[in-house]
């Protein structure tokens, strides 16, 4: 009997990074699927499932918007039964038989910005994924997130149990530097020699003051449309002039490998409990790491970069622009190798077969 699993769809409408991960994932889990099982797709109205080698797409009547309205409030008719995993918390959390029917639902979380830095988000956004918790602590069999920092954080803030699983993101598929990566740095206006900085709100703060003590032009990413103004008047306020401030957002794959490729090093910030994406896209590229200290840091760096306090984060990036830079670029490279889609895919069955 063919064992089929089902991933939910969910590109339409989300966040890029997350968007990319469901498909990376979902082809991974094509990839390397047990003899005698199958990956099929269940996708909202208006979404595009072509991904090759899905043995079947079921598009449900609604758009993303009026199915994750529906899943809120349990309503999941149409749908039907089985193996469900969903790379995100869009999925059918109701009430099922996993002993006597072999029904499973899991679900992703992979970030707790809604419980942790609600601020930061969207008010709907806020609530919606607070409600799709709540029912995925009724009705999920596990609840997936890509780190142990953040499964930790989960268990306090959800009574879940063991049913918190850690299986990690990785960079896009086949993610590097561009042959023309000279013309995409210069298209983006891109100085000679720069630094990146990721983080979120004030604490970008210390990647500018670091960045102005060891005299360095910083490039800004992951940063919402329109917040450049704050930032470069934050970066003034620390030392770093206006001139050396520079803003990139919303890249495609191909624009952010080359910038990233071409940084002297990427400092990340923020302390959140989010999967670092752009971290994990500069170790896979050779870029030297350095990271205010947390526990997601931690447990993604390991000892793939610099992991420091905030406050010898000034130290640290003068060490991986000069005499440190090598090292720092080689322990990242090595690092890099944990994480890959194939080896998440290869978690996600596993915990499938598991349950």
């Amino acid at each position: 009997m063919t064992v089929q699993l089902r991933v939910v769809v969910d590109e339409v409408g989300v966040d890029a990074d997350l968007a990319r991960a469901a498909r990376a994932l979902t082809e991974g889990l094509i990839r390397t699927a047990p003899r005698g099982c199958v990956v099929s797709a269940i996708a909202p109205s208006g979404t595009e499932a072509s991904i090759a080698g899905l043995s079947e797409v079921r598009t449900l009547p609604l758009a993303r918007r009026e199915l994750a309205a529906a899943w809120q409030m349990g309503i999941a008719a149409g749908v039907g039964g089985g193996l469900i995993h969903s790379p995100t918390l869009l999925a059918p959390l109701v009430r099922h038989d996993r002993l006597h029917d072999n029904d499973q639902t899991t679900v992703t979380l992979w970030d707790l910005c809604a419980w942790e830095a609600p601020e930061t988000m969207p008010k709907t956004s806020v609530a919606w994924q607070r409600a799709m918790l709540k029912r995925a602590v009724k009705h999920a069999d596990a609840v997936v997130v890509p780190s142990h920092a953040m499964a930790e954080r989960l268990g306090e803030i959800a009574r879940l149990g063991d049913r918190i699983r850690v299986i990690a993101g990785a960079a896009p598929i086949g993610f590097r530097e561009p042959e023309d990566a000279s013309m995409l740095r210069a298209d983006l206006q891109l100085p000679e020699r720069y630094i990146v900085i990721t983080g979120d709100g004030e604490s970008f703060g210390d990647g500018f003051r670091a960045a102005a003590r060891a005299e360095a032009e910083a490039v800004v990413v992951d940063t919402q449309k329109g917040a450049g103004v704050a930032l470069i008047e934050l970066a003034s306020s620390v030392g770093l002039p206006e001139r050396r401030t520079h803003i990139a957002h919303e890249l495609d794959d191909s624009s952010r490998a080359a910038l990233l490729a071409g940084a002297d090093a990427l400092v990340a910030t923020s302390q959140a409990a989010a999967w670092p994406w752009r971290l994990i896209e500069a170790m896979e590229l050779g870029t030297p790491i350095v990271a205010v200290d947390s526990g997601v840091h931690r447990d993604v760096i390991a000892d793939g970069g610099a992991v420091v306090p905030s406050d010898q984060l000034d130290d640290a990036l003068s060490d991986a622009l000069g005499s440190g830079r090598e090292r720092l670029r080689v322990l990242g490279s090595d690092r890099a190798r944990a994480f890959s889609w194939t080896s998440s895919a290869e978690r996600v069955w596993a915990l499938h077969a598991e349950l």
